[in-house]
């Protein structure tokens, strides 16, 4: 009897081990009854059917991230390029995970390929290099409808690096290096363009307004010798010279036209004989007249 209630006891045990399960959180657990599906566990205390019940490994439902190894990938214009991929899944389906696919993560990683194949042959190595976010988009949107039967949904797709052959790598660094070359010779050449223009500019202006004082001045001059030759006409006027007077200064501009050093031909203006004529008369009327004993007139 010992023996048996030994053997029950241990029995006991065992139905009771096998009857009850916690599934962590962030855990889901599928049960199979005899063979066939019969329910997914929730996080939390579940109990079984002993020996009827078979509770199949816990799957993970936070988010996996799955880093694939650098795949060979052509692009349009034909050249080989190494892309390094990471995906970003969530297992939302714990039932279709286990039952839709035999390795959701190797038809994952087979699927993720021939997509990146697809989108990467339609583009040139350039575009590809510079459309990373539309490549992840094209990726994301491809994988998820693929995968969503499966219970899997694909949060999103990154390209870590995309990598073309040593010699396509030199060729564009060379032609960078030009490109920066051209840039930096053109703003060089502009800067002297517009250096050029301002100092031209200026000198015009300079030009301007050096041209605009002359006139003025030369304005301003000719204007101050006509208000003096007016001032001078006024008093000449004013003061009614007679004849000897004019006379007088005449004769003497012509001394001081001779006397000059600088003067070496001198030029008789033609009413020179009608002014000694004017001086030659105006000495006689003053001789008739001593010898009359009138005063001579004026």
């Amino acid at each position: 009897m010992t023996v048996v209630l030994i053997i029950f006891g241990v029995f006991v045990v065992l139905v009771g081990i096998r009857a009850v399960r916690i599934v962590p959180q962030s855990k889901a657990g599928v049960v199979e009854r005899l063979g066939r599906y019969s329910r997914t566990l929730s996080p939390g205390l579940a109990l079984l059917v002993p020996f009827v019940d078979r509770l199949r490994p816990l799957i993970d439902m936070r988010e996996q991230v799955v880093s694939f190894a650098p795949q060979p990938v052509i692009t349009e214009d034909n050249v080989v390029v190494q892309i390094d991929s990471v995906l970003y899944y969530t297992i939302n389906d714990a039932r279709a995970v286990t039952y839709e696919i035999a390795n959701h993560l190797q038809a994952i990683e087979q699927l993720t390929t021939t997509t990146l194949r697809n989108v990467i042959g339609g583009l040139t190595l350039e575009k590809a290099l510079t459309s990373r976010d539309e490549i992840n988009n094209q990726l994301r949107i491809v994988l998820d409808e693929a995968t969503g039967k499966w219970g899997v949904r694909v949060n999103r797709v990154e390209l870590k690096a995309i990598d073309p052959p040593t010699t396509i790598q030199e060729a564009m660094e060379k032609q960078m290096r030009a490109e920066r070359d051209r840039r930096a010779a053109i703003l060089t050449a502009e800067g002297v363009k517009q250096s050029q223009i301002l100092t031209a500019e200026g000198q015009k202006q300079a030009a301007i307004l050096t041209a605009e004082g002359d006139r003025q001045a030369q304005i301003l001059e000719a204007e101050g010798e006509a208000q003096a030759i007016q001032a001078v006409f006024d008093a000449i006027h004013a003061g009614n010279p007679d004849l000897p007077l004019v006379t007088y200064k005449y004769v003497e501009a012509l001394e001081a036209l001779a006397n000059s050093e600088t003067q070496s031909t001198w030029i008789i203006p033609g009413e020179f004989t009608q002014v000694l004529s004017g001086i030659s008369e105006r000495l006689g009327h003053l001789d008739d007249g001593k010898g009359s004993g009138r005063p001579s007139g004026s």
